[in-house]
């Protein structure tokens, strides 16, 4: 039997203690619409939103019985980068965002999706760059606001 959710609950605006089911799941599998989804328990979930959203480590799915299911962001392979002053670092997020990246900003550092290409053209621009395994949840836009 396929479990439906159709609503996001905030991570903080529900009770956590109170989740039925666990989802791990990487940056692209928490910005969706419509997936179907394999919780930890083994349980196919299919999300059905009105509208694509970004889904937050903490957050929950809510079942369309009312049963919370916890999303937690999974490990993926980042870039971590980070520049010898902010202005640096700045100029760094202005051109991955001029590419139209998905950036995590953190302080005195950035995070994004692992990349070679990328890679090299921070390195070429004064980056220093190391290859991560971390969650990664990266800013929503201007536009969204989740």
């Amino acid at each position: 039997m396929t479990l439906r959710a159709q609503k996001i609950a905030r991570a903080g605006a529900w009770p956590d203690h109170a989740a039925a089911d666990e989802l791990v799941l990487d940056y692209d599998s928490r910005h969706r619409r419509r997936f179907r989804l394999t919780a930890v328990s083994g349980a196919a979930i299919m999300l059905h939103l009105a509208e694509t959203t970004h889904i937050r480590d903490g957050d929950a799915l809510i079942l369309d019985d009312g049963r919370f299911v916890l999303v937690r962001a999974a490990p993926e392979d980042l870039l971590e980068v980070t520049a010898s002053d902010p202005t640096t670092l700045a100029r760094l997020a202005w051109h991955l965002g001029n590419r139209h990246l998905a950036v995590q900003i953190l302080p005195g550092r950035l995070r994004l999706l692992y990349d070679t290409v990328i890679a090299a053209m921070l390195l070429a621009m004064e980056a220093n760059v190391e290859k991560i395994s971390a969650p990664f949840d990266p800013e929503s836009g201007a536009y969204h606001h989740d």
